[in-house]
């Protein structure tokens, strides 16, 4: 395996680099998290111009059809600067959920309006008990005459406030265990018995809880065979992992770059810290985190776009993301010292990211026991 880039990744990297340090400067991140819609129409659309919300999507429905590798390297430097906004939830659970599950007809409709900028989506699958399995899902659709009645709560969906469109993950039976009889489903937002409400984060990012109180929704809403959903949901949430964990290195390469950069510049006893082998193996191993994080998500990332097998994978890299961001920039923070511990630091946003993106699909105890069983334990 060579995850060393193409040319043109190199480029789609260099671009999305450049494009983000300009357009989405730490102000705008900061305005964000205070703001409740949570992102630009300006940026929005900017970005739907380079192609990066079609990147994925096939050329006969209007996308890029570029390679999940791509997408990758995108969603990194995305993780680098903390773009704020719907691009996970609609380009990643949503368009994704799209590809795999979607007829034609319905990919023919929604594709090109999500690879213009004009369509928001996201996935409503998490309930109260935060988990990521098939038995964890309790909301309802049960049948009612030529469609369905959806009745229970999603909880810390992502952008559900703003999506034009719910991919709804609801049981609609119980007969083979708990992976069979689920169901997704296309829900309109603006359904009148929809309940939405924003939920205030450590991050600031944009989760809700949403009420379906007998939300009827046709049979032409469904996505894929009833009854059969999860397999496809778990083709999805596989790459989401992956994906996040994307982001994630992002987030710790530049974490690293910040606390390299200080540890050069901060002098103390007439010294640069960053002379001192304290200060100095401390960047050390945490460059060994970076390296280790990168190398397990690009190998699942490979694997995945290969269409091979990676279920370990993309657990080992998920449970190994997820803990040692989260050190990483405590470890960042004290390098820093006091100065760190200024809210208006950047450091902030990073960590508050960290322990968000840690629990986003799956933390590393859930991780650990998909690897546990995969090992035969």
């Amino acid at each position: 395996m060579d995850f060393s880039l193409t040319e043109e990744q190199q480029m789609l990297q260099k671009m999305a680099r450049d494009f983000l340090t300009t357009e989405c400067p730490k102000s705008l991140v900061r305005n964000m998290v205070k703001d409740e819609k949570g992102y630009t129409d300006e940026l929005w659309k900017k970005m739907a111009v380079l192609g990066w919300l079609g990147l994925v999507i096939p050329e006969q429905y209007g996308g890029g059809g570029g390679s999940f590798g791509n997408l990758i390297i995108l969603l990194e430097e995305m993780g680098r600067a903390c773009l704020p906004g719907p691009f996970f939830s609609t380009v990643v659970l949503g368009g994704l959920t799209l590809l795999e599950a979607a007829n034609v007809e319905q990919r023919q409709e929604l594709l090109p309006k999500l690879a213009q900028g004009n369509l928001l989506l996201t996935l409503a699958l998490t309930e109260a008990t935060a988990g990521y399995s098939a038995a964890d899902i309790k909301v309802k659709a049960i049948p009612k005459n030529d469609g369905f009645s959806i009745q229970g709560t999603k909880l810390f969906v992502p952008d559900a406030h703003i999506a034009d469109y719910l991919i709804c993950v609801a049981r609609t039976g119980h007969s083979k265990g708990p992976d069979s009889g689920i169901t997704l489903f296309l829900v309109e937002s603006k359904n009148p018995g929809i309940g939405c409400t924003l939920l205030k984060t450590i991050a600031g990012d944009k989760q809700c809880e949403v009420v379906f109180d007998k939300v009827k929704v046709s049979n032409s809403s469904v996505f894929g065979e009833v009854n059969n959903g999860w397999h496809s949901i778990e083709k999805v949430l596989q790459k989401a992992t992956v994906a996040k964990c994307a982001e994630i290195v992002g987030g710790m390469k530049q974490v690293l770059d910040l606390t390299v950069d200080y540890a050069k510049q901060r002098v103390q006893f007439d010294h640069p810290i960053g002379s001192f082998q304290a200060i100095q193996h401390c960047c050390a191993n945490m460059q060994i985190d970076v390296l280790g994080c990168s190398w397990l998500t690009y190998k699942a990332a490979w694997l995945l776009d290969k269409g091979l097998p990676a279920t370990q994978e993309v657990a080992m890299a998920k449970a190994w993301t997820s803990e040692r961001f989260r050190k990483l920039t405590a470890l960042a923070h004290q390098i820093h010292g006091a100065i760190a511990f200024a809210e208006d630091h950047d450091l902030h946003l990073y960590y508050k990211r960290a322990k968000v993106w840690e629990l986003s699909l799956g933390d590393a105890y859930f991780h650990l026991d998909k690897i546990a069983t995969g090992i035969g334990l």
